[in-house]
């Protein structure tokens, strides 16, 4: 397990998230993942990171249920091992695509977004944003926190 990142607030979400996805390796290889990226050898190719920080970085993925381990054997080779998203790991598409959106807006290249998200089918352009349960976007400066039910747990 990572060192804790909670500190005072072990209620915090983005703490508790940050001690799954803190590290800057664990997220570009979500990244990867998202793109279809599954074997070990990829990920180390494409992201150019160590193996020991790769190996690290899936063991935590698996270990917090973001990707899921499974064995495959080519045809005359040994036994190797891929990595699946789960769920929770397709749920941070969200995530990735909010984090894209930001660096395009405050960390430009000057070439333009490297990605773009559009609905499939009408090829219409989407981005990031609160959204009211009746689709309603809703503008950032009238977006406010409030404590919510597990607030008081502490």
């Amino acid at each position: 397990m990572t060192t804790s990142v909670l500190g005072k607030d072990p209620l915090c979400p983005v703490a508790r998230s940050l001690e799954v996805l803190g590290e800057k390796w664990t997220i570009l290889v979500v990244r990867e993942a998202l793109a279809g990226v599954t074997r070990f050898s990829d990920f180390q190719q494409r992201l150019g990171v160590a193996k020991d920080v790769l190996a690290a970085r899936l063991a935590t993925l698996v270990e917090f249920d973001v990707l899921e381990r499974r064995s495959y054997r080519a045809e005359g080779e040994r036994e190797r091992f891929e990595y699946l998203l789960t769920q929770a790991g397709r749920d941070l598409g969200i995530v990735l695509a909010s984090l894209a959106q930001w660096g395009d807006t405050h960390r430009p290249t000057g070439f333009g977004p490297v990605v773009e998200h559009r609905e499939r089918g009408t090829g219409d352009s989407l981005h990031v944003a609160f959204v009211t349960k009746e689709g309603r976007e809703v503008a950032l400066d009238s977006v406010e926190a409030v404590s919510g039910p597990g607030a008081t747990a502490a």
